[in-house]
């Protein structure tokens, strides 16, 4: 596995291509990818090159609730976009998944993401790529709903299976711990099981059902996540693909780039001792 970017999810705002030395100089190996179609695709390539840099991931446009309209259009885009993946050497695509919903139960939300995402997954293999599902843990984000709906590793695990061969889990440990799962649960994974992976932290004081989504911490900060023992399990089953930091911390985004990433490595640093 290795260290990877994602500026947005660090509160950085610089473009892409302004953020490839900043991620090389503060020890990351890769960077995800935002691939614009008008953008010849040996681009891409080339400054990854330069920079000693790996691609890392990069968001499904397609998401299962879209409105038939929307659905219909970014199912049908995403076989040239798959096609310039494949060209740049991105292999890992991800989306997250709503654990509620207010209009459909648990078979018929199922039934639907099988459909919509196998469609999508079925396009990905056929150039070369993966999807991870994130599942999301918080009670907080399940209550005043109607319908719960996946929100464990293991209901995702079941279905990542039943929407194909190339999809396992978006794992991240922020989730992994708001599900109150555990260290045995990751060890029965396999690398195949995971697709790619978040890492943060979890405020301290807080009870297991009063968490807030967006209300976390880097890696490593507070210690109320394992994260020593989330990354050794991971290193245990082989996991080879990107490790990614997903703080939502909002004064990363009030320092200048260069103080944000050198915070964020100095947390991956850490973290990376299995």
């Amino acid at each position: 596995m290795y260290k990877c970017l994602n500026p947005g999810a660090v509160g950085v705002k610089l473009g892409w291509e302004e953020c490839l030395p900043l991620a090389r100089e503060n020890g990351f190996s890769g960077i995800d990818l935002a691939i614009d179609p008008a953008v010849p695709t040996s681009f891409y390539r080339d400054a990854l090159q330069k920079n000693g840099l790996k691609p890392g991931g990069m968001g499904l446009p397609v998401r299962a609730d879209d409105d038939e309209t929307t659905y219909g259009q970014k199912i049908d885009s995403l076989t040239d976009l798959a096609k310039r993946a494949q060209d740049i050497g991105v292999s890992r695509f991800n989306t997250w998944i709503k654990s509620f919903s207010d209009e459909l139960d648990w078979d018929d939300n199922f039934r639907l993401h099988v459909d919509r995402l196998g469609a999508a997954a079925s396009i990905l293999a056929d150039h070369g790529c993966r999807l991870g599902l994130e599942f999301l843990g918080p009670k907080t984000l399940r209550d005043g709903h109607r319908y719960e709906f996946v929100h464990t590793m293991e209901q995702m695990l079941e279905l990542a299976a039943a929407v194909g061969p190339n999809v396992g889990l978006l794992l991240d440990a922020w989730h992994w711990h708001t599900s109150a799962s555990t260290v045995e649960a990751l060890r029965t994974l396999k690398n195949s099981d995971v697709v790619y992976v978040h890492v943060n932290d979890a405020p301290a004081g807080v009870a297991m059902d009063e968490y807030q989504d967006l209300v976390r911490r880097l890696p490593g900060d507070t210690g109320v996540i394992d994260m020593r023992q989330f990354m050794a399990t991971l290193a245990e089953i082989g996991y080879d693909g990107p490790v990614v930091p997903e703080p939502f911390v909002p004064a990363l985004g009030e320092m200048s780039p260069d103080d944000a990433l050198k915070a964020v490595g100095e947390a991956m640093n850490r973290i990376w001792t299995f």
